[in-house]
């Protein structure tokens, strides 16, 4: 079922699709989207989440999704969509897949901890989750990232670390990177200028980019003029912009929604496939109605009056970011 005529990620060649489907919320019981203990219902068990798992995946290949998005810290992200992969046949030209190296799972399977992940940008912890990652997912891995990067990260400055991942890129595996908090623009804006044997070494930036917080987007848009590919992460701020979120959010984006006769989620990752530099904008679905209802997004055309009128929404970084850390593991 190869995906003929696919948008790229950038200048790298490598085939997505328009929306792309991540299992933060698939790969472990805890996480901070709204309403993720109402969608597992006290299925916690790793067998009944590895059997959700492989039905939000089967929905989203049948409706069309060819990029599928993990890490390390994902729980059992990886391992649930390597065995999904081999159990339903599929082959590098079926799907893309890209995950994320940095940060290490240490919730042990818990709804609560302490630390439910503990991030190290270290060449030590690069040769450690690169092996595991590779031996779960090749051949259908085309791009490894950088998880969060932040502006003192080493990926910014370890000359060693820049040598390794750019021994990786010439094996044939894109090196991109994530970023996260208030500061995304100016992180990304560190690692537009990293050079390594002179030439660019990163290709690909994850970001997140919603009606929330756009402040990325400039960035973002350099990026993509450079021939980056760009992906989109938490376009419906972790259930804010969703039917969930509706209570606490601007009457705006409930206003344009019955307007458009829409989700609000819906609205709002339309509202991120609006951006000229967006190559990919995954859904975070943790159900099957709820990958439906993001997959509408995509027969939403929005015109500039409403993309401006969706622009009050924005808030400051600082406090969008505030609220975030907020939002409670379940």
């Amino acid at each position: 079922m190869p995906f003929p005529d696919a948008p790229t990620l950038g200048d790298t060649a490598i085939p997505v699709s328009r929306l792309g489907l991540g299992l933060a919320a698939l790969g472990r019981p805890g996480y901070i989207n709204l309403g993720h203990a109402d969608d597992l219902g006290g299925q916690y068990e790793v067998e009944a989440m590895q059997q959700r798992a492989f039905a939000v995946l089967d929905a989203a290949l049948a409706r069309g999704v060819r990029y599928f998005d993990a890490a390390r810290s994902y729980g059992r992200a990886e391992e649930f969509l390597s065995a999904w992969l081999r159990e339903r046949s599929l082959s590098s030209e079926d799907v893309t897949v890209g995950s994320k190296w940095g940060y290490t799972y240490t919730a042990n399977w818990q709804t609560q901890a302490e630390q439910h992940e503990v991030k190290e940008h270290s060449l030590a912890t690069f040769e450690r989750q690169w092996p595991q990652t590779r031996a779960l997912l090749q051949p259908w891995l085309r791009l490894y990232m950088v998880h969060s990067v932040t502006p003192d990260s080493p990926a910014l400055h370890d000359e060693r670390l820049q040598q390794r991942l750019l021994a990786l890129r010439e094996t044939g595996i894109a090196v991109g990177l994530s970023v996260s908090g208030a500061r995304q623009a100016e992180t990304l804006e560190r690692a537009l200028q990293v050079r390594v044997d002179g030439q660019e070494l990163f290709q690909v930036v994850q970001a997140t980019w919603n009606l929330l917080d756009p402040s990325a987007g400039a960035a973002l848009q350099q990026a993509g003029a450079r021939g980056w590919g760009v992906i989109i992460k938490e376009a419906v701020a972790n259930g804010l912009l969703t039917i969930r979120g509706l209570e606490a959010a601007s009457p705006v984006l409930r206003q344009v929604s019955v307007r458009l006769g829409v989700t609000p989620d819906a609205l709002a990752i339309a509202g991120a496939l609006a951006q000229p530099f967006v190559d990919v904008v995954l859904s975070g679905a943790t159900g099957e109605a709820q990958l439906h209802s993001n997959l509408e997004a995509l027969s939403v055309t929005l015109d500039e009056e409403t993309l401006q009128e969706l622009g009050s929404l924005q808030e400051r970084p600082e406090e969008y970011w505030r609220r975030r850390a907020q939002l409670p593991w379940t």
